[in-house]
């Protein structure tokens, strides 16, 4: 059991399948903010417009984390699980809409890891 200040929820934990979060090619400023924006989601709290969106086309509890960097628009799909944050990919979105491919990869990676999970639950 972990500790937590005034009987607090613990945090939950990000399990990253695809990605990095790293300067380079982040800026500084960019990298902060998702550590920023991931750890809200740690502590439960809800990220919105403009700073996360839904995706149901990957999942339902899928969502998009939006960026804007220097010279990129960084994207992370992410999962809100019950004890866990699970991004499934961190890329630069160079078009207005999410590629096909990423959606069905995430997808994919995301049954992968829930299968995995029940095996050992």
């Amino acid at each position: 059991m972990a500790y937590t200040p005034r009987g607090e929820p613990p945090d939950k934990r990000i399990v990253w399948l695809k990605g990095q979060v790293a300067s380079p090619p982040f800026s500084e400023r960019a990298r902060i903010l998702v550590g920023h924006l991931l750890r809200l989601l740690q502590r439960g709290q809800t990220v919105a417009m403009p700073d996360s969106r839904p995706m149901p086309s990957v999942e339902p509890g899928c969502h998009e984390l939006r960026v804007r960097d220097v010279d990129h628009s960084w994207r992370l799909i992410y999962y809100v699980g019950p004890d866990e944050i699970v991004v499934l990919d961190v890329w630069s979105k160079k078009t207005n809409q999410t590629p096909d491919n990423v959606i069905r990869e995430c997808r994919r990676r995301l049954h992968a890891y829930q299968a995995a999970k029940r095996k050992v639950d």
